[in-house]
């Protein structure tokens, strides 16, 4: 085997593809490593830790077929750490030379026939979707916050994938927080599947400026999301997600209006003297004065107290953890929130003041 490739592109290429090597936990250690292939004229690096693979086709200089597995993170240091220009890799079943002008090194690598076989989707038959990179990340971005890291409760671990009246939303809960986004308007085909939050995160690391587009690829146990020349499979997690929509509240008691930026000040402050009770945070809504207040619980820090301005119908009171009400503001599109408070143990509602096409609910804290 052969190849002669631009360093910059091989490193971009390591660095995405190595993401996924199992690293020193696994019991298999072909799993550490990334297979190169050459084959008429066109490269693949890939790497797999039997739940989800990574596939980067890379442009070439110029290439001689034959296959490889060497160290993917070390690899991906080592070139990482050369020079701009031509890099060459050279080799056969078990030793990877790459040279760069004066730069050499040789990996020990193993047999490319013990890499495990890569996750094949019948396309034909799968659930496809299309749409930019610009919103696939911002979708993301609002949901996976609400995602749970429960391993005990794995269908509460991933992203929901469904399709409701016609268009295709996502969502997640933990169980105390619940977020939801209208994904994409008018589909044809319908889909209900459960991707593992970390294989999104991978996603949105493979992205770069350069890709306006992302294929999404469902079959019934599978997703494959496609980014130009990556391709990131993954398995879906088997089990049922809640019925979340019984749990969104159809009207609020009090429906308050404000600033995200102002909030989200007034929550850190608060936020600060909170740690020794666990987070706790009072949100008040005061329609005499329309101002919204936001204090710590009185503990061995001190306390705080800050309010801001704000339209307010009717007045409204609730404690929140700061945490999952800080990741909610943070993703926020909008300069201004609309912030529904039903009641001291009913859920708290957090949309977008104009568009309607994000919901985040965070269930209150005993007083």
């Amino acid at each position: 085997m052969e190849i002669i490739v631009e360093q910059g592109k091989l490193a971009k290429a390591l660095g995405v593809v190595s993401r996924v090597a199992a690293g020193s936990k696994t019991t298999l250690p072909i799993l550490n490593n990334v297979l190169i292939k050459a084959s008429n004229n066109k490269v693949m690096l890939i790497t797999t830790n039997l739940d989800m693979a990574i596939v980067n086709y890379l442009g070439v200089a110029d290439s001689k077929d034959g296959e490889i597995t060497v160290p993917a993170r070390l690899l991906a240091d080592f070139v990482g750490n050369l020079p701009k220009g031509e890099v060459k890799l050279s080799g056969n079943d078990s030793r990877l030379t790459v040279a760069s002008g004066k730069y050499k090194s040789t990996f020990n690598g193993a047999p490319a026939e013990d890499f495990p076989e890569l996750p094949d989707i019948n396309e034909a038959e799968a659930v496809i979707y299309r749409m930019s990179v610009e919103a696939f990340k911002t979708g993301i971005n609002e949901v996976k916050i609400a995602a749970s890291s429960d391993t005990t409760r794995p269908a509460l671990t991933g992203v929901y994938f469904n399709t409701y009246e016609g268009s295709l939303y996502i969502a997640a809960t933990d169980g105390y927080r619940l977020a939801e986004r209208l994904f994409i308007e008018k589909v044809e085909s319908d889909v209900k599947a459960i991707v593992p939050s970390g294989c999104l995160v991978d996603v949105l690391g493979a992205m770069s400026d350069n890709m306006n587009e992302i294929e999404i690829v469902f079959d019934n146990s599978q997703v494959r999301f496609r980014l130009g020349e990556i391709e990131i499979t993954s398995k879906l997690i088997d089990g049922s997600f809640p019925d979340y929509r019984r749990l969104i509240p159809e009207q609020v008691g009090s429906d308050i209006k404000m600033s995200k930026a102002e909030l989200l000040r007034i929550v850190k402050l608060a936020a600060l003297f909170s740690r020794g009770v666990g987070g706790s945070i009072i949100c008040e809504a005061k329609s005499d004065s329309q101002t919204f207040s936001v204090s710590s619980v009185a503990n061995e820090f001190g306390e705080n107290a800050s309010d801001i301005e704000a339209e307010i119908l009717a007045d409204g009171k609730v404690i929140l953890n700061s945490r999952y009400l800080i990741d909610v503001i943070n993703v926020i599109e909008e300069e201004n929130l609309t912030f529904g408070i039903s009641g001291k143990l009913a859920p708290v509602l957090i949309r977008n003041e104009k568009s309607n096409n994000y919901t985040h609910i965070i269930m209150p804290l005993k007083s």
